[in-house]
């Protein structure tokens, strides 16, 4: 409880994690570049809500814009600094945050994407921890309103997983692990780098796909079109991580060699994988909608280069080629840049 905490980047999933370890006793400063969405935190504390009534909380919290920061300096050193900011913005907000930890404290990447190397290139990679949100969809849809739109995991599934680059488990991993308790289930994982670029694979399958076509999650994996090009996607991105050669975990309840052949057209596999997707739509809430369609729905930059585009520049690097993540990647660079109107037409014939 003594530990003072920052967290830039207070979105979706930010807010939403800020809010709850503020609400839990955290002293916790929560620092976003959106004026509007500071001052009504401000004002009126973070609103979150979820699938039940139970989730329902305003939460009074220290909130700060980004022009602010600099008052840092007369208040007590950081001692953990969760990044959730867009995966383009990491380096810059990395240094911000630098002149202001204490001399052991560290930064958290609790973002879509793998941005530990690039936090380590500025802080070194001892001042660098790592931690994945799985399963947790959320949608910041109003100036310091945040709604989580899928259950909470709890015992029946892990949502935050801290690890180390190195491997080994740590203190001050079991204390990021404990402190995200107060959000969701959490552990400590010694395979952060498998478990980054298994949420990657899931990323990958549904983020660029939703963005491009408009689809929610639900319409994108119950329709036989769209499902099985995510599936594909999936298939394609497992096999880019298995010969880069990460221990992939579980993914929503799929096995990785699985996933993989089923997107190569194995009947059982496809057949398992399918059935899984569909179960899956009948948890969530059908306004849930990934990230990335967020953005677009905003007109905001999305986070296609580092995902999509992250998974075909790896595979072209080391000889796997992903090309359905190169059309993905393409596709929502389209839409990004108003060249196209989100469609499922935009992905006809793939």
């Amino acid at each position: 409880m003594g530990k003072r905490v920052a967290y830039l980047g207070v979105g979706a999933v930010g807010g939403y994690v800020a809010g709850h370890l503020t609400r839990a006793g955290h002293d916790v400063t929560l620092i976003d570049p959106w004026p509007e969405h500071v001052e009504a935190m401000r004002g009126n504390g973070i609103e979150l809500s979820g699938t039940t009534p139970a989730e329902r909380h305003t939460v009074p919290v220290s909130a700060m814009h980004v022009t602010d920061v600099q008052n840092l300096v007369k208040q007590k050193p950081i001692d953990i600094a969760f990044v959730s900011v867009k995966s383009y913005d990491t380096e810059w907000a990395t240094l911000l945050l630098r002149p202001y930890l204490a001399p052991d404290g560290f930064i958290v990447s609790l973002q879509n994407c793998i941005n530990e190397e690039r936090i380590a290139s500025h802080v070194g990679w001892g001042r660098t921890v790592g931690c994945i949100a799985s399963l947790i969809a959320v949608e910041l849809y109003a100036p310091g309103k945040i709604k989580r739109t899928v259950p909470m995991g709890g015992d029946r599934h892990t949502v935050f997983r801290v690890g180390e680059p190195h491997g080994r488990v740590t203190r001050r991993a079991e204390e990021v692990a404990e402190m995200l308790r107060a959000v969701d289930s959490a552990k400590v994982t010694t395979n952060l780098w498998g478990e980054r670029w298994s949420k990657l694979v899931i990323n990958s399958m549904r983020n660029g796909l939703s963005a491009a076509t408009g689809l929610y999650g639900n319409q994108r994996d119950t329709t036989e079109g769209p499902r099985g090009l995510s599936i594909r996607l999936g298939s394609e991105a497992v096999r880019v991580g298995q010969a880069l050669g990460f221990p992939l975990e579980r993914m929503l309840g799929m096995d990785a060699e699985t996933l993989a052949r089923a997107g190569e057209g194995h009947p059982d596999a496809l057949t398992e994988i399918t059935n899984v997707l569909i179960e899956g739509a009948k948890k969530r809430s059908d306004d849930q909608r990934p990230s990335m369609a967020q953005d677009i729905a905003k007109g905001r930059r999305t986070e296609t280069d580092f995902i999509n585009g992250f998974v075909a520049a790896q595979g072209a690097g080391i000889g796997v080629p992903a090309p359905t993540h190169v059309r993905m990647n393409e596709a929502v660079k389209r839409v990004e840049r108003g060249d196209a109107k989100p469609s499922p037409e935009l992905i006809c014939g793939w």
